[in-house]
């Protein structure tokens, strides 16, 4: 399918076996030499050699360059190593960087592509359910400081998306059910159908089989899609997609990027913003309830025990959201999403401690 934003267009594709493929599901690349293939040791093992295969049937040169694994890759020192790679390697503007991992290998090799030489293309080959499903689509691309998540970055599209579900067949169980947190992020908020899709076939979506997870992949797509083609610089309608991530990158940052997985603390973080919409009677009794049931059938918990309120509420207002005072998107309904700005602050303490929060 095609993600469009102003003045570029890229194809997603999806589908079983297409590391081996790859190759044919590139737009043309005259000028590009050398694939340089950004992949964690682990990634790397499962999934590198087949991706060369395809790459090198395009004639391309792959150098593999290595990464911590998970969100330690996403600093300014790695960084700053992989640019200067680069560099020592004699990469030019037409190269090719190929994200092959999930989400923070994504963000970093894109943000990478987007300060090398001023830009340089990029493709996405996501891993992870997380990163099918939302990281890979839509150009953003950061690296972490200390003092908060992705507050280093730039918007820079990629120029292909390649989703080969059958390597969601590798992940931990504990990874594969933090991507279904994202999952039931977009069914909650943008494709209420999906919500449907996701009660009857739920067994077949736990075992991971390849049709119902290529379906979630791509509702999934297409409903980012959609929004991102008419809001690509988060300036407006595309907050929506941070639904639960205002709690969710607060708990993350104050956890050392080390307690929860992302998809864990999104699982929370929405649970909290049900909790707040219905605290100001902006959603009808029992959202909080219909989350938390949709949830616990994924294997997520939706809630659990939770740093102070005041650390909660200060690592908040780092939020790339916070224009002024903290926004929060909020559920009317489900699939009725709205942006909420001026909550109070005991309504917010309020739901924290109903959530375990102390203070």
């Amino acid at each position: 399918m095609t993600v469009e934003v102003p003045g570029h267009r890229y194809n997603a594709t999806i589908g079983v076996e297409l590391l081996e493929r790859a190759g044919d599901h590139l737009p043309a690349l005259a000028r590009a030499e050398t694939a340089f293939v950004v992949a964690d040791p682990t990634v790397a093992a499962l999934y590198l050699g087949s991706l060369t295969s395809g790459l090198e049937a395009r004639a391309l040169r792959v150098v593999h360059l290595g990464v911590p694994e998970g969100e330690a890759a996403k600093s300014m020192q790695t960084m700053s190593v992989l640019q200067r790679q680069l560099a020592t390697q004699e990469a030019h503007r037409d190269d090719l960087v190929v994200a092959l991992g999930g989400g923070a290998v994504g963000d970093l090799a894109g943000f990478v592509a987007a300060t090398y030489m001023r830009g340089v293309p990029f493709v996405q080959v996501p891993t992870t359910l997380t990163a099918q499903v939302d990281a890979s689509i839509g150009g953003k691309t950061a690296v972490n400081l200390p003092e908060g998540k992705n507050l280093v970055g730039a918007f820079h599209q990629p120029v292909a998306v390649l989703a080969d579900v059958t390597t969601l067949m590798t992940l931990p169980d504990r990874e594969f059910r933090s991507g279904m947190a994202e999952v039931a992020k977009y069914a909650l908020t943008l494709d209420p159908k999906l919500l449907g899709v996701i009660e009857h076939e739920l067994s077949r979506i736990l075992a991971r089989e390849p049709g119902v997870m290529e379906e979630l992949v791509a509702r999934c797509v297409r409903a980012k899609a959609g929004v991102v083609s008419t809001d690509e610089r988060d300036r407006g309608g595309r907050l929506i997609l941070n639904y639960g991530h205002t709690l969710a990158h607060a708990l993350e940052r104050l956890e050392a990027f080390a307690g929860r997985s992302h998809g864990e603390a999104v699982a929370i973080g929405m649970v909290f913003a049900a909790r707040l919409a219905e605290a100001l009677e902006l959603a009808p009794g029992g959202l909080v309830a219909r989350h938390v049931r949709l949830l616990a059938s994924l294997g997520l918990e939706a809630e659990g025990r939770l740093p102070a309120a005041d650390d909660v509420l200060a690592a908040m207002r780092l939020d790339k959201k916070y224009a002024g005072g903290l926004r929060f998107v909020l559920l009317e309904d489900v699939g009725r999403p709205r942006v909420v700005e001026g909550v109070a602050e005991d309504v917010l303490r309020a739901s924290l401690k109903e959530m375990g929060a102390d203070g």
